[in-house]
């Protein structure tokens, strides 16, 4: 059975949709190609043309169309056109090192990836995506401290996951990237002598995206978002436009409730509206409800899909205290903090090694000391925010628009210290 299990993950499955699809909105009409490519599949030992490998699980056929024509405008928006592919205009020459045909979830955290770092182009950025949600995001002074940030932000969860460079993959990114298991890496370009780095790690998918230094062009593009439904229907919308592109897009968190004035006390630093912006962009790629806590340019705790928003704020809190905790055995001891826990229960390790990572974590509060938290929609009661305050975080970015604004302004004026908070005017639902 296990073995049956194996080969199933390495199977290429054929699929049954027409190589082209057509889309009419009334009079209107795009044009989509099913895109495919001749890869060596080293499972297969043999040049073999095909598109997605599988969808989400095997056994589940799927395709990717890249939009080839047509020139959509509804209501006065004006969707993105043809010409601007990203995933879906990968080429075999693109996918510099594949081993296989990719799947649906290896293009899918691709895209998020990009949906997120298209927004962090002031410098050296790194998102590592599992399961199309990021898992730790960073910027840095180079590229290798972004990745070292990233990864270390959750080495745990970036196991296996994809990885995304907003620019080209250096001789120093790359020795460390090599160090790690990733599913697929992705640059806007590789300089010399990285891919033979990169390939001493067996089945990385290595993708150039040639688009991808000009990713900021994105941000004001809508695209059509289809979601289909399970008896057939199909649901359209827009896609969503992030209205916070720099610190002058916030609003100093503030409300009238019952004829009175509530205003947020202190105006955030410097320091703290570079990562409040940091925090809202990358809240941009994450599943809601969420909240996320980041700190110099860094994501702390990253909480996801929850249907409370106390739970994700709680959630969030107890990722970043397992993460810095597990960052810290790593450091020490060069394993995780769960393999250290079974060390210690199998009596081959002290118990103090735990006990001195677990004090040192708390007194840390898992890093969460000076953070901020971000929510990607409003607090419908204050506990959302008082669980984060008593972790010492400074500030708050948030949609507002809440009936208890009113209650989270008093929250932070009350923290001591006091927390700023700023509101964006906008959701970032994500389903």
């Amino acid at each position: 059975m296990s073995n049956d299990l194996k080969q199933m993950y390495r199977s290429v499955m054929d699929d049954h949709f027409p190589s082209e699809i057509t889309i009419s909105f009334d009079k209107q009409t795009l044009v989509y190609r099913k895109r495919s490519w001749k890869i060596m599949d080293d499972n297969a030992g043999e040049l073999i043309e095909k598109g997605l490998r599988y969808g989400e699980n095997p056994g589940q056929e799927a395709a990717l169309y890249e939009l080839i024509n047509g020139n959509l405008v509804l209501g006065q928006v004006e969707f993105i056109k043809p010409g601007n592919g990203l995933v879906s205009s990968i080429t075999e020459e693109d996918m510099i090192r594949s081993g296989k045909h990719p799947g649906k979830i290896n293009l899918t955290d691709v895209d998020n990836g990009l949906n997120i770092i298209k927004y962090l182009d002031a410098g050296p950025a790194v998102v590592i995506v599992k399961h199309n949600n990021p898992c730790g995001v960073a910027c840095g002074t180079d590229l290798s401290e972004a990745y070292d940030k990233a990864n270390m932000a959750d080495r745990v969860a970036a196991f296996g996951g994809c990885a995304l460079f907003n620019r080209p993959m250096d001789l120093a990114t790359a020795e460390m990237v090599a160090k790690n298991y990733l599913e697929v890496v992705a640059a806007p370009d590789f300089e010399d002598k990285t891919i033979d780095i990169l390939s001493k790690r067996t089945n990385l998918r290595i993708i150039r995206i040639s688009r991808m230094d000009n990713l900021s062009h994105y941000i004001n593009m809508r695209f059509v978002d289809f979601k289909s439904l399970m008896d057939g229907g199909i649901i359209v919308q827009q896609s969503p436009l992030n209205r916070i592109k720099s610190p002058d897009d916030f609003d100093l968190a503030q409300t009238i409730h019952k004829g009175k004035t509530f205003s947020i006390a202190r105006k955030p630093t410097r320091e703290e509206y570079t990562d409040m912006l940091f925090g809202w962009q990358v809240e941009q790629g994450v599943t809601s409800n969420s909240v996320i806590y980041v700190k110099d340019g860094v994501t702390v705790g990253i909480g996801t899909g929850e249907q409370d928003r106390v739970g994700v704020a709680e959630i969030g809190i107890f990722k970043a205290y397992t993460k810095y905790a597990d960052a810290i055995c790593f450091k020490m001891h060069g394993i995780s903090y769960k393999e250290l826990e079974l060390a210690v229960e199998k009596g081959s390790m002290e118990k103090k090694l735990l006990t001195g990572i677990d004090e040192e974590t708390n007194r840390a509060k898992g890093g969460l000391t000076g953070s901020i938290m971000v929510s990607d929609a409003f607090f419908p009661f204050r506990d959302g925010v008082d669980v984060a305050i008593k972790e010492g975080i400074s500030a708050i970015v948030q949609p507002g628009g809440s009936q208890r604004d009113f209650e989270i302004i008093c929250a932070c004026n009350e923290a001591r210290p006091r927390v700023t908070m700023l509101f964006t005017g906008q959701r970032a639902f994500k389903h």
